[in-house]
């Protein structure tokens, strides 16, 4: 068996452009002509666009178009990053943000699906691990090339990762398997936590398993009071810190003086850092369960959030790599959250992965959610009002996890 085909390269580059690039240059071009609250708008506009995986999806399993979505979510993304550089106005910023958004989210929604319909079982571990490899691998390059280029040519970036998601249509014109013309009958569960920085947008592992009506009428019939109070938690939690990552590069430049090629530089060695920790997380899950892996994680990103609110109020010089190293604290407890958040839900639910979807959802909306009140807290409050919100919504979720019973399993049926 050889795990890697050459279409993964296509996720290779999407990974470059719209989880590393975008997400630096983005928020340094609207910033240049406008606010913070404009950053957090045309940032929620990016996540807004990830809601529609259900539609792609949908339109994957009953027509097959596995391929068309591929290429016409990479070339839409391709367009619209590329167009931004030329446009200046607040609401077509806005509109093309939502078409990138769309866009990955179409080329998102059946890269899995390239795998569980084509090969065998037994092939799904490796191949699922490797694309999320080169996905997560081209995250960690495209921050490092938005570090380079800066936010003097932030629009010029935006070109490149333009040009970068154009090239994604190469390898699946040369090499993207051919899907069976009958769909799944069910959709498997699979426990595989996207492994890769965490940012509000889609992401191959993300989309998978997505909400549609039949999660929704799950959720309204079998969900427990246990489960809904994960999903609150959740939802706090994600918007939160989405709130920060919103306005990431504007935040560390604006309040700790950091500019923004160290910062996309910190990034980058954060979510480098984080891919050595899956692995053991996943171990820990299986030895104690998610809950060790939840508390973990939100108690880490409290303690960082908490510690990145009173650099607001500490001498200038004291903050830059100080702010840094509490950022990386925040990256790292990714792999916990992510591991954990995962184990949890398939624990709860096994129903054809509603859960999953559920989960999913409930994290897309965060990133809406929290970019908006980002933008908004610091347009209001200065840019010291956007870690309060992650302290929040950290110390929330800790407390969920920290009170949740952990001596009774619960099977959702």
């Amino acid at each position: 068996m050889k795990p890697i085909e050459p279409w993964y390269a296509s996720y290779l580059l999407l990974g470059a452009s719209a989880a590393g690039m975008v997400p630096i240059l983005l928020p340094l071009a609207v910033s240049s002509s406008a606010g913070p609250v404009a950053v957090g708008i045309v940032m929620a506009a990016f996540s807004l666009g990830g809601l529609t995986a259900p539609l792609w999806g949908r339109l994957a399993d009953r027509y097959r178009l596995h391929r068309l979505l591929l290429l016409g979510g990479t070339v839409g993304l391709a367009a619209a990053t590329a167009a931004i550089a030329a446009v200046r106005c607040l609401p077509g910023l806005v509109g093309l943000a939502f078409l990138q958004g769309c866009g990955l989210a179409a080329a998102s929604t059946v890269a899995i699906l390239f795998i569980v319909e084509v090969r065998p079982r037994r092939e799904w571990d490796p191949r699922i691990g490797w694309l999320q490899t080169f996905y997560a691998t081209g995250q960690v390059a495209g921050l490092l090339a938005a570090g380079l280029l800066g936010a003097p040519r932030a629009l010029t970036g935006l070109l490149v990762a333009g040009v970068l998601a154009g090239a994604a249509v190469l390898p699946v014109l040369l090499g993207s398997p051919s899907v069976p013309a009958t769909p799944l009958e069910r959709r498997p569960l699979l426990v595989h936590p996207p492994r890769h920085a965490e940012w509000p947008v889609s992401s191959p592992q993300r989309l998978y398993h997505h909400p549609g009506p039949g999660s929704l009428r799950w959720l309204r019939a079998t969900v427990s009071p246990r489960f809904a109070l994960f999903l609150a938690g959740w939802l706090a939690s994600f918007a939160a810190s989405a709130a920060f990552f919103s306005l990431y590069p504007v935040l560390m430049q604006g309040a700790y003086a950091v500019p923004p090629s160290l910062s996309s530089l910190g990034f980058a060695v954060a979510a480098a850092a984080g891919l050595f920790l899956y692995a053991p997380a996943g171990r820990w899950a299986s030895r104690a369960g998610p809950l060790p892996l939840l508390r973990l994680g939100h108690g880490i990103r409290c303690g960082a959030f908490l510690l990145l609110w009173g650099l607001t109020f500490a001498p200038v010089a004291l903050r830059a790599w100080t702010a840094q190293s509490a950022f990386l604290l925040v990256v790292l407890a990714w792999s916990f959250l992510g591991v954990g958040s995962t184990a949890l839900v398939a624990e709860l639910s096994r129903r054809e992965g509603e859960g999953m979807g559920i989960l999913n959802g409930v994290t897309a909306a965060g990133g809406v959610a929290g970019a908006l009140a980002g933008g908004a807290a610091a347009g209001a409050g200065g840019f010291a009002a956007v870690p309060v919100l992650g302290v929040a919504g950290s110390a929330l979720g800790f407390l969920v996890f920290i009170f949740w019973p952990s001596h009774r399993k619960e099977v959702v049926a």
